[in-house]
């Protein structure tokens, strides 16, 4: 009898330590495209989300143990985010899920961790269809819909706009969901929008521009990448274009490398370095000393997430999936970063501000911060 209790006694504590993700230390899984072509954005969430888990540590950890974070690459693969996945659940025995950097890659994992029941918290993926039908998955940021209405309310207000026009890639989800809300923005107001189409394979876009010239338009929207930006602008420069241009998040850091062609244009982020609020400058100075240039607003919102995660499972008191799910559900954090945190019935952030950047002398300056509703 001895023997079978001390066999179900290690059995129990073998389960205990796996559901703990080891005795010693609780683990967060950090997904994203730490190499490849994408690997700048995934970069700026495990830096963000290590600074976080380095002043979590400093300040006792997460339930007295450490928080050690898992930082698994999927180069911006589908097939290597479910990968990622496997590894941590299966192997790895993490608590909860800080990722996918892109919408994509969380919903490549997605309807595994509804199965397993895992809490997932996206830092920076923007897509509707993440959080739909998924109780156990949760945002940071807001809403790719949201920041097109954003930008088109603040098009309207702020530019005087009556004529505009939204270039956009017809073959990039994100790019055609601010569009769209651009577009709806404006015909809710009975403003005049146009709405103008390349591909992903499009490099020349001179012709673009002189139509844009031509067209009379007060505002272009343009919500993609700054890869993408840089060449626009950089050829709107050149024909001597005098219009201002507006984009999304995915413009963030677009003064690195077109700072000239940028300009006094404007972009909706989740935050801006150089607000002046003593939560930003904290963590935009802690973030520089560490790693020796500002955070963009990936960074912050990778810092944000694992905050909030960690504060569920401190609300929680425990690492058991379910648990921590009810105390995302509930939580309401007011110290981030981008904004205070808590979520809707769908696990999309509630109320976030955006922040209305504009390019000025080769540097971002905050504009406004603008809200729904206001």
């Amino acid at each position: 009898m001895k023997k079978i209790l001390m066999v179900l006694s290690a059995f129990v504590l073998t389960l205990s330590l796996v559901a703990c993700g080891g005795d010693d230390s609780v683990k967060f899984a950090v997904f994203g495209p730490i190499s490849g072509d994408y690997s700048v954005y995934g970069e700026a969430v495990r830096d963000g989300a290590q600074l976080a888990a380095d002043e979590i540590n400093a300040a006792g950890g997460v339930l007295g143990k450490d928080l050690e974070l898992v930082i698994l690459d999927n180069q911006a693969s589908s097939d290597l985010a479910i990968d990622n996945y496997n590894k941590a659940v299966g192997q790895e025995n993490v608590a909860a899920i800080i990722g996918g950097t892109f919408s994509g890659l969380t919903n490549a994992f997605k309807e595994y961790a509804i199965a397993d029941g895992v809490p997932v918290l996206t830092p920076t993926g923007t897509a509707v269809s993440i959080t739909q039908n998924a109780a156990n998955v949760f945002r940071a940021c807001y809403l790719d819909s949201y920041q097109g209405s954003m930008m088109a309310e603040f098009a309207m207000d702020d530019l005087n706009s009556t004529n505009a026009v939204v270039l956009f890639n017809t073959d990039d989800d994100y790019s055609v969901g601010l569009k769209d809300a651009f577009v709806d923005a404006y015909e809710a107001a009975n403003v005049d929008v146009t709405e103008m189409e390349f591909s992903s394979t499009t490099v020349d876009f001179s012709t673009y521009i002189t139509n844009i010239k031509n067209g009379g338009y007060d505002a272009v929207f343009v919500p993609t990448y700054t890869d993408t930006v840089g060449p626009i602008l950089t050829e709107a420069q050149t024909q001597g274009l005098d219009v201002p241009f507006l984009g999304g998040d995915g413009w963030d850091s677009i003064e690195e490398d077109y700072a000239a062609a940028a300009e006094g244009m404007y972009f909706g982020n989740h935050y801006a370095k150089s607000d002046e609020s003593e939560t930003v400058q904290g963590f935009v100075s802690a973030f520089t000393d560490k790693y020796g240039h500002a955070p963009n607003a990936l960074a912050a919102l990778g810092y944000d997430a694992v905050k909030v995660m960690a504060q569920a499972v401190e609300d929680a008191g425990s690492v058991e999936y379910a648990d921590v799910v009810a105390a995302l559900s509930a939580i309401s954090y007011a110290d981030g970063v981008t904004g205070s945190i808590a979520f809707d019935t769908n696990g999309d952030a509630m109320n976030k501000s955006l922040s209305v950047i504009q390019v000025v002398d080769g540097a971002q300056v905050l504009f406004k911060k603008v809200s729904a509703g206001e």
